[in-house]
C-alpha cells in the first residue's frame, strides 16, 4: 500500500514535514496523491496561525519526489537526488488551505524529462475545486551538485 509510511521511506522529508497521506493513482506521467495534513495545527508550513495557498507548491514537490521514487529501478536502494529548481505559471485561487475542510488532491504530470531535467505541471484541488496550479523544473542528480556529496554517503 503506497500510504503515508511508504512515502516516507522513500522521500527525504520526515515526521510532520512529510504532508502527504497516499498515492491514489500513478503511471508513467502521472501521479494523484492525497493529503490532510493542511488541517493539522502542528504543520511545520503553518505561519502566524495559517496555512498559506503558495505552501501548495511544496506538496506539488513532494508528489514530484514520490513519482520519482515510484520511476526508480526496483533494484535501486536511494533514488536520485532532486532539486526543484524553478515554479512558473503559479496561479494561486485561494488564499490559504488550512481552512479547507475536504483532503487535498496533489496531481503531477511529467511534461517533458531527459536525464538531468523533468518538467512538471501540477495542481492541488479539494472536492473538484482547483485551488493552486503552475509549472515546476526539476533537476535530478543533484546529490553531484551537493557540497562535499561524496562524504555524505
Amino acid at each position: 500500500m503506497l500510504d503515508r509510511n511508504w512515502i516516507a521511506s522513500r522521500i527525504p522529508h520526515q515526521g510532520s514535514m512529510c504532508l502527504l497521506d497516499g498515492v491514489e493513482s500513478w503511471d508513467e506521467e502521472n501521479i494523484q496523491c492525497r493529503a490532510s495534513s493542511h488541517r493539522a495545527e502542528d504543520n511545520p508550513l503553518r505561519a502566524h496561525g495559517r496555512l498559506g495557498a503558495a505552501c501548495g507548491v511544496e506538496y506539488a514537490a513532494q508528489a514530484m519526489a514520490v513519482h520519482g521514487a515510484l520511476l526508480a529501478p526496483p533494484d535501486n536502494a536511494a533514488p536520485k537526488a532532486g532539486f526543484l529548481v524553478s515554479v512558473r505559471g503559479v496561479q494561486v485561487h485561494v488564499v490559504r488551505l488550512d481552512d479547507i475542510s475536504e483532503d487535498l488532491t496533489v496531481q503531477a504530470s511529467r511534461i517533458m524529462s531527459n536525464e538531468n531535467n523533468i518538467l512538471y505541471q501540477f495542481s492541488v484541488s479539494a472536492a473538484d475545486r482547483l485551488l493552486l496550479e503552475g509549472r515546476a523544473a526539476v533537476v535530478i542528480n543533484a546529490d553531484a551538485l551537493l557540497p562535499n556529496a561524496g562524504s555524505m554517503k
